[in-house]
């Protein structure tokens, strides 16, 4: 009687299921992640998200509908440039820094290789989105 006690109380310590974040409404693609979007369902996942905080402030990379667990790949770090922005380029190399303006070919979040095309000369280049949110081109 008494072993059956000690485990009826461990067991009471620990739920029994998990829970996985999911949208409370459809989420478009591109959309800003907010508190009132999402909501926990009953089940364990193991390549879905558990924790609001992990979800909450992402954009959507894809259709989130509502009731269905939020994937790994399905959410990321928000996009500061848009395809077709005017964006700063930087090239350093050899203690030289060349600044010109480009277009980006791509839409990214800070650190995203992106493509850009530099307006002076029509050269498409790639580049990696800096927290300013100028390009730095790399050879």
């Amino acid at each position: 009687m008494r072993l059956f006690c000690i485990s009826v109380a461990a067991l009471a310590a620990f739920p029994l299921f998990a829970e996985t974040v999911v949208p409370s409404r459809t989420i478009r693609p591109n959309q800003i992640i907010t508190e009132i979007d999402v909501t926990f369902a009953a089940g364990d996942i193991e390549t879905a998200y558990s924790r609001l905080s992990d979800v909450i402030g992402q954009e959507a990379y894809v259709a989130l509908y509502a009731g269905r667990p939020i994937f790994m790949g399905d959410i990321g770090p928000p996009a500061v440039i848009d395809r077709n922005q005017i964006v700063g380029l930087r090239y350093r190399t050899n203690g030289i820094t060349i600044s010109t303006e480009g277009r980006a070919l791509e839409r990214g979040a800070v650190g995203d290789r992106i493509r850009v095309m530099n307006l002076g000369s029509r050269a498409t280049l790639f580049g990696q989105i800096l927290n300013d949110g100028t390009i730095e081109v790399r050879n």
